[in-house]
């Protein structure tokens, strides 16, 4: 134990930690301007200097670790002379523009200047002067009231790890700039707005709107995007969000937010909203009353029921909705419906890989805390890029590099690339060869341990030398061998694992043989996750062959617990997984279709497919907060209440359960409201008082969720396996699908990019996200730009067997010389339209990368 007494108390502490970091944890506070919790120790400010007995000197308090039998004394004459001073050096040039200024009332500068003065300043050159710069389209910069602090390039070179930002210049012509220049050029973080402890740099979404201190409401929910589960706080006046800041010190970003969740809220307030419900009459959407349109769905489901029966109907869930939402729902289609077709966008690559590894490993073997990976020795990353994905569980894969981890990646991940991965890329469709060879490798090298027999007997009858896959994948010899042995060093590996995986070719094999790697490692295993409640869902039993608790339809004694609680009969008949409905409809066997918070027609591959197909039901109703391409199919429209307009929870890819709280108001109901009255109109109860009663009913009857209150997730205190019964002992043959083989040579192909700065079409609406990425564009090497002519900016006809779009050409040399990049978020101009599929037989996931492409300039 340290003892160490600070202004006269005495503190006792348990491990050595600063001066600065000790007087807080007492509740004494020292000045500050260069230090902040999420960065390294700096000492250039020197604010924050103190006086400790036997030691003549004043001394930084945020680079001085206490001893045992330390006096310091934080307040003197002295001290607040020297702060005095200090202070009056920075307003030297620092512009007295408070009034005009938007970090008056949060200005950390302002607020030390009143506390210790100076009064009046005693120079009297002219000031330095910068002008302001609004080049860039979210962030605005005034140099004139930098303070050199550092923080924000601190920040994002030794935290965030983009290293966009500089200090240019010397002396007192020194400030800060993007590398790139005026416009920023960078992840859009926007990291170094949260640190800048003045108003040098700020986010131009709120300008000149509101004062700090108008803020009436700061409510802390959880950010609506990926399946990071980010925890943020809504900045809300006039029943506006005004802005989104992260909480530090929270468990899962610590202060720390992506382009998305920092400047993605604005869609909330768009004047795109569904405020009316709507029904169609004579093939043209109209506005109805709420009543008109229960009364009608409630009708025309009870009708196609009779008469055809539940099989008849089907239900697509939302992973942006909430566990309460998707409880209620998928309880809808079971008790008032009759059916087990319920299905979600999951099944696109989530839903699949999860239960495949989970089959092998058991129960939970994907729920793993994301900042242990910055604690990991290797980290493992294939299937997508983790930084785009899911960017802060990429902050962590890079800490694991700054801690001295090795990072190994499978094909290029361009959010990596400056911190010295170790990469291997396989040609085209040979990934599947290089996996065996790194099952071979390291079998040798590691053994088996008896452990799971079913996987060991897969293991056995792989055998893929180095230099099988030299001549299969174009990989050095020697480079797989630097590769596999790395691996192989690995005393706490993670593996990060991308949906691109299951969507290719033999997914479900390279699953095998990725869960044989993890197995022979020993390692945690990552599953990237696209969307806010993707694993939510699941776990409320969201699948055509899961029941809540993420317990298997197909056991009995499971269906007889649910039977008992909801009073009502479940078929043990898996239903119909989302791609099957979708032949369905197409074979008019499918009559009526629900759709809650999702958009089946532009989030599907072959949307004109899945469109024309959704054209045979004979009756589609559809909750949504715009009028998306399947609402404009639809007979019934919802305008349902978006994420910060309700109570709930969300579920992250750990499986942490936390709150999700309303921030602004608004007229409409909760998804689970819509649904319950629909029910009512059946005939059927599913009356809750709100979403907080529908979660003690998931904890009365959820094996999983036995016993979880709002109290405990709102602390914190929710992370799997919770209280529940996780289960165990379940294990299915391992079955795998090996998929056709592929010739690429001399052809092009269609790959699904999935961007840093937009996720769905739900981002679109956020006109901060469409300033950073405004447009649909076609990415291609420079290799391909030069044989077709092709430059920049041009315009170019992208054709496959499902159609063709005129897009703008992006250059990337980063890209392969067989590939067209494109991403599925802006309306007509979506990847997804241009993508057909085959169905991975064992995971049921879209099979998408063997789309032909055909490119073709557009003449002036």
């Amino acid at each position: 134990m340290i003892k160490v007494t600070i202004n006269g108390k005495e503190i006792e502490l348990e491990k050595p930690v600063t001066v600065l970091e000790a007087a807080r944890s007492a509740g004494i506070k020292i000045p500050t301007l260069c230090y902040h919790e999420q960065l390294e120790k700096y000492g250039g400010c020197r604010l924050c200097l103190v006086e400790v007995e036997k030691i003549p000197r004043l001394q930084t308090a945020c680079t001085l670790m206490v001893t045992d039998g330390m006096v310091v004394r934080t307040e003197t004459p002295q001290i607040a002379d020297v702060r005095r001073g200090i202070l009056e050096f920075l307003l030297i040039n620092h512009p007295l523009d408070c009034p005009y200024c938007d970090k008056a009332g949060e200005c950390e500068l302002q607020d030390l200047v009143e506390k210790y003065g100076p009064a009046k300043g005693r120079y009297k050159e002219k000031k330095r002067k910068a002008p302001e710069s609004l080049e860039d389209p979210v962030i605005v910069r005034n140099m004139e009231r930098c303070i050199m602090c550092t923080r924000c390039v601190r920040m994002c070179e030794g935290v965030q790890g983009a290293a966009a930002i500089a200090v240019i210049d010397r002396g007192g012509h020194s400030h800060v700039e993007p590398f790139s220049g005026g416009k920023y050029d960078c992840e859009y973080c926007g990291n170094c707005v949260s640190v800048c402890p003045v108003g040098a740099i700020m986010s131009r979404l709120h300008r000149h709107s509101y004062r700090p201190w108008q803020v009436k409401e700061k409510t802390e929910t959880i950010c609506p995007y990926c399946g990071v589960g980010c925890t943020v706080v809504a900045q809300v006046r006039d029943d506006s969000i005004k802005r989104v800041i992260p909480k530090i010190g929270s468990a899962v970003n610590n202060g720390m937010l992506c382009s998305r969740g920092r400047f993605g809220y604005e869609f909330v307030g768009s004047s795109e909203r569904l405020t009316s419900p709507m029904i169609k009459k004579n093939g043209v959407l109209e506005q109805a009353t709420w009543e008109e349109a229960i009364s009608l769905t409630a009708k025309r489901l009870g009708e196609i029921k009779n008469k055809y029966g539940g099989s008849s109907i089907a239900g697509i869930a939302s992973p942006r909705c909430t566990n309460e939402d998707n409880y209620v729902f998928q309880k809808f289609m079971r008790v008032a419906l009759g059916t087990n077709n319920i299905d979600s966008t999951a099944r696109t690559g989530y839903a699949g890989t999860q239960k495949f590894i989970e089959n092998i490993f058991g129960q939970g073997a994907t729920a793993n805390i994301i900042s242990g990976l910055s604690n990991s020795d290797s980290v493992l990353v294939i299937g997508g890029d983790p930084t785009a994905i899911n960017p802060i569980l990429g902050l962590q894969i890079r800490a694991c590099s700054r801690k001295g981890g090795n990072i190994l990646a499978i094909g290029h991940v361009k959010g990596l690339e400056k911190f010295n991965p170790i990469t291997v890329s396989p040609r085209f469709y040979t990934e599947a060869v290089l996996l065996e060879g790194i099952v071979s490798a390291l079998k040798n090298k590691k053994g088996l341990s008896g452990s799971i027999p079913a996987l060991e007997a897969k293991i056995k009858d792989i055998n893929t030398s180095a230099k099988e896959v030299e001549n299969g994948c174009g990989i050095a010899e020697k480079d797989f061998i630097r590769f596999t042995d790395t691996l192989s060093e690995s005393l706490t590996p993670g593996i990060v694992l991308g949906k691109e995986i299951a969507q290719s070719s033999g997914g479900s094999y390279k699953l095998m043989l990725i869960s044989a790697i993890n197995y022979l490692m020993n390692a945690r295993i990552y599953l990237l996750s696209e969307r806010a409640n993707e694993q939510g869902l699941l776990d409320m039993g969201c699948a055509p062959d899961l029941l809540p608790g993420y317990r298997p339809l197909s056991f009995a004694e499971f269906r007889k617990r649910y039977e008992s609680a909801w009073k009502s009969s479940i078929s043990e008949k898996p239903g119909l997984s989302i791609f099957e409905m979708v032949d369905s409809a197409k074979s008019n066997a499918l009559k009526a279709i629900y759709i809650m918070g999702e958009n089946p027609v532009f989030n599907l591959p072959d949307s004109k497919a899945v469109k024309t197909a959704l054209k045979n039901v004979d009756f589609i109703v559809v909750q949504d907060i715009f009028l998306t391409e399947t609402g404009k199919l639809a007979d019934v429209v919802f305008p349902s209440l978006s994420w910060a307009e309700k109570e709930g929870t969300f579920t992250n890819m750990e499986r942490r359960i936390q709150r999700l709280r309303k921030a602004v108001n608004r007229e409409g109901m909760e998804d689970w409201r819509i649904v319950s009255e629909v029910a009512k109109n059946m005939g059927v109860n599913l009356n809750y008082s709100g979403a907080e009663a529908i979660f003690q009913e998931i904890s009365r009857i959820s094996p999983l969720h036995r016993d979880l209150t709002y109290e405990e997730i709102g602390k914190g205190g929710a992370i799997y396996p919770y209280k529940g019964e996780p289960l165990r002992g379940v294990m299915e043959d391992i079955q795998m699908h090996k998929g056709s083989s592929v010739n690429p040579d001399g052809k092009l192909y269609l790959r699904l990019e999935r961007p840093l700065f937009h996720s769905g079409t739900l981002s679109t609406k956020a006109p901060a996200l469409v300033k950073i990425y405004p447009e649909a564009v076609a990415g291609i090497s420079p290799a391909i730009g030069e044989a077709l002519s092709l430059r920049a900016g041009d315009m170019v006809k992208v054709s496959t067997r499902a159609g063709s779009l005129e897009l703008p050409v992006n250059i990337d040399n980063k890209l392969d010389n067989l590939s067209v990049m494109l991403t599925n978020n802006f309306e007509d101009k979506g990847a997804f339209s241009l993508m057909e599929y085959t169905v991975d037989p064992v995971t049921k996931a879209p099979v998408i990368d063997a789309n032909e492409v055909k490119l073709e300039k557009v003449r002036a």
